[in-house]
């Protein structure tokens, strides 16, 4: 081929050390996910009790530029009487649910469910029925494309957060077992309900980073909050699960008429742990019923060739002898 061998080899060698390096540097840099997501919250919290508002000016001028922008979206949405506060805040439980705090956000996925509809959508339908788009497609055919445009812009922005907590959802629900192991660990072990979640979030950071930053969110709303009830509706407001509501109703009534923390804590983490179970040998069920398909249009004609191929070429083999 026209390639020194000893340079190819020594090419190669530079490459595998430079991933052994990156390799190393990558295992020997690992960052805990929740520190810096808890050290904002406890800084929070600190400026919580203190009345601060922003703790520098370089804070202050980064948050009132990120309120003009929202402001003047903002003020565009209501200029065309479009934007009400119940669909504000039910944009901010959902944007929660997704692990967006920002409740700005909020605005800005209202305004991208005005705009994008006309930038995509009116674009489509502008190639399609003014510049000649699609030409040789039907009628039928060009109205469903403009149709699925307009209305695919629209859903877009919800379709995207949902598919955000679908994912942070299911994360949850992988670690909630755990988490529930370790509370009643630390209620047993004497700790007040606010130092276990804050234990439990610290020790499940790495593992479960979301359910991490959801106990650690609790903990510290936990410490400044006139009521706790209000820390777990939060949590139950935070997270769209069912399991998560259940805690937090026990949490509640253990709160309210004080009934063992541990006891509770025990029966609901054996619940979960069969529920994951049942769930597992549901999906193992179903894989049966899932394989046919393949099975049928992969496997089984080549099974048929391999089998049949040389039966049938020994056939017309011999044909072909018996004519001639």
């Amino acid at each position: 081929m026209g390639v020194d061998v000893i340079w190819a080899a020594t090419l190669l060698a530079a490459v595998a050390t430079f991933a052994i390096l990156v390799a190393i540097y990558a295992a020997t840099t690992v960052r805990d996910p929740m520190a810096k997501r808890v050290k904002s919250l406890n800084e929070r919290r600190e400026q919580l009790k203190a009345g601060i508002v922003a703790s520098t000016s370089k804070r202050r001028a980064k948050l009132v530029h990120q309120s003009e922008t929202t402001d003047r979206i903002r003020s565009f949405l209501k200029s065309l009487k479009v934007l009400q506060d119940g669909q504000v805040k039910a944009a901010q439980i959902k944007l929660a649910q997704a692990g967006i705090r920002s409740k700005d956000v909020a605005v800005v996925v209202i305004f991208s469910r005005l705009i994008l509809p006309i930038v995509f959508g009116g674009t489509m339908v502008v190639g399609i029925y003014l510049l000649g788009w699609f030409a040789d497609s039907g009628p039928l055919k060009q109205l469903g494309l403009a149709a699925g445009s307009l209305i695919g812009s629209y859903k877009a922005p919800d379709l995207f957060v949902q598919n955000k907590i679908n994912k942070r959802s299911d994360a949850i629900r992988k670690g909630l077992p755990d988490a529930l192991d370790l509370l009643v660990i630390c209620a047993e072990a004497g700790l007040t309900v606010d130092a276990a979640f804050h234990r439990v979030a610290r020790e499940l950071g790495r593992g479960y980073p979301e359910l991490g930053d959801e106990f650690a969110l609790t903990a510290i709303e936990l410490g400044f909050l006139t009521e706790r009830r209000m820390a777990f509706e939060n949590l139950a407001q935070r997270v769209a699960l069912d399991a998560v509501r259940g805690v937090v109703t026990t949490m509640i009534q253990t709160e309210k008429y004080g009934t063992p923390l541990a006891s509770a804590l025990r029966v609901l983490s054996a619940e979960f742990r069969n529920e994951r179970m049942m769930r597992a040998e549901e999906k193992a069920a179903r894989l049966p019923a899932i394989m046919t398909v393949p099975l049928i249009l992969f496997i089984l004609p080549v099974l048929f060739i391999v089998i049949l191929g040389p039966a049938a070429c020994s056939i017309t083999d011999s044909f072909i002898d018996g004519g001639i």
